[in-house]
């Protein structure tokens, strides 16, 4: 079967894999409405397309934090991806080097920093969650700017593990033959199994609920890396995040997978882009499959979006060549949705090219008598 966009894969991915590694990667929080909403959110927003613009010349090119990259369209941190494919975070790696566009190593992944450091140049950004043990903190951080890592993406919003009721009852656990590697020599590379989720437990035993914007400064204390923060919804934490140093914002729920019915992201960009005022980018995550979908982020004030789940799905059914084809075939879509909206660079692409439910109704002019 030809695949024709990236929703397909998901299908694929889910015969493929066993059910407790599938809806691991799958599922949501409790009633999954926000894992519905993060996705349909995007279909009620509208375009405003121009007309009779020479779009013969398209450039989606883009600088993430001085780093210039192909496309605003870069890779969310997933983890442990050799339960979805034997080749995991190496296939992603090379799939994003290749594509000329950035990948965001999980804390959790089933490949070592250094191990995908190995797999040859690219622009990596390392997703860090915070331990207890603070030393263990610092050690990977350590590690992950030495393997040339180039910023952290700091996941805030999980002092506690969302309730994700099919892990509950898949008792999901790490395959026995998988270790989280970043932690591997630490003797928390392993999970056990529990009466519900092994990976509940796990965060349960070894993630700080205290963390506070205090730990923001105390990161960036022991890093040159600059660090985004990962899990902002609302302006009033923009502006904390900005005061505390973030060298940006990634307006993310966590795939859905933390606390339910909090809106989508993309309805809650608007609001987060206003509050930091371009004092620093903002990026967004989670619900898109499509070109179309990355324009309308853009459009609302994104400096660039993450995916995630569609390189898991991908890595899933066709490994290495998967995931590049996710990242060509959204790019592709993209530069359609740029040509048929009547841009030639990510610049020209603004609030007029879309309309939103919540829009004011534009005024019409009085009829003529």
């Amino acid at each position: 079967m030809e695949i024709t966009n990236v929703t397909e894969y998901q299908a694929i991915a889910k015969e493929k894999l066993p059910k407790m590694v599938y809806d691991y990667y799958a599922s949501g929080a409790e009633d999954q409405w926000t894992l519905a909403e993060n996705h349909n959110a995007f279909s009620r927003i509208l375009f405003r397309p121009r007309i009779l613009i020479d779009v013969s010349k398209i450039d989606m090119t883009t600088t993430v934090l001085g780093f210039k990259i192909s496309m605003p369209i870069m890779i969310a941190p997933t983890a442990m991806q050799k339960m979805a494919h034997p080749d995991g975070e190496y296939a992603t790696a090379r799939a994003a080097s290749s594509a000329g566009t950035i990948m965001t190593l999980s804390s959790w992944a089933t490949s070592s920093v250094e191990e995908v450091a190995s797999t040859g140049p690219g622009i990596r950004f390392f997703q860090l969650y915070v331990y207890k043990d603070r030393n263990v903190v610092a050690q990977l951080v350590r590690r992950a700017e030495r393997a040339g890592f180039k910023a952290i993406a700091l996941t805030v919003d999980t002092p506690r593990l969302g309730r994700r009721e099919a892990d509950i009852k898949n008792r999901f656990v790490l395959p026995p033959f998988l270790t989280l590697k970043n932690f591997e020599g630490l003797d928390l590379g392993k999970m056990d199994e529990a009466n519900d989720s092994g990976l509940a437990s796990y965060v349960a035993g070894q993630i700080d609920r205290t963390l506070s914007w205090k730990d923001v400064k105390w990161l960036r204390s022991i890093t040159s890396m600059p660090i985004l923060v990962k899990g902002v919804i609302t302006a009033e934490d923009t502006r904390l995040a900005i005061q505390n140093g973030a060298a940006g914002i990634i307006v993310s729920n966590h795939g859905a997978r933390q606390l339910d019915y909090v809106p989508a992201t993309i309805m809650a960009l608007e609001e987060v882009v206003k509050a930091a005022q371009g004092r620093v980018p903002v990026f967004l995550d989670g619900g898109v499959r499509r070109g179309t979908d990355v324009f309308k982020a853009l459009a609302l004030g994104a400096s660039g979006i993450f995916i995630g789940r569609p390189v898991v799905f991908s890595l899933a059914a066709e490994g290495e060549a998967g995931v590049r084809k996710v990242l060509q075939m959204l790019r592709d879509e993209f530069e359609l949705t740029m040509a048929l909206s009547g841009c030639r660079s990510l610049n020209e692409i603004t609030r007029h090219h879309i309309q939103t439910e919540w829009d004011a109704p534009r005024a019409l002019p009085a009829p003529r008598l």
